[in-house]
């Protein structure tokens, strides 16, 4: 099991640890532009090959807190939706 797959299992729609204040907060989360930014110079080393060892670590965990944040947003999403039904 990895970390991905243990922050679906403790965001379980059907045991829910959001408020409806707090599902909509994450919602609304945007990342930051200048990390935005610094990340697309990261991938566009990377597809040419040419990230330095502290690049390449720093690439990587934007990949997985992005992966993170995608999780967190979907199980809030389907928090909500479920709150409105």
């Amino acid at each position: 099991m990895n970390a991905f797959s243990s922050l679906e299992k403790m965001l379980d729609p059907t045991r829910p640890c959001f408020t409806a204040e707090t599902a909509a907060n994450i919602v609304q989360i945007e990342p930051d532009a200048a990390k935005t930014a610094r990340m697309e110079e990261l991938a566009a080393k990377a597809n040419e090959g040419r990230l330095a060892r502290d690049e390449e670590s720093e690439y990587w965990s934007c990949i997985y807190a992005g992966k993170m944040m995608s999780i967190l947003k979907l199980q809030a999403r389907l928090f909500l939706k479920r709150q409105a039904a």
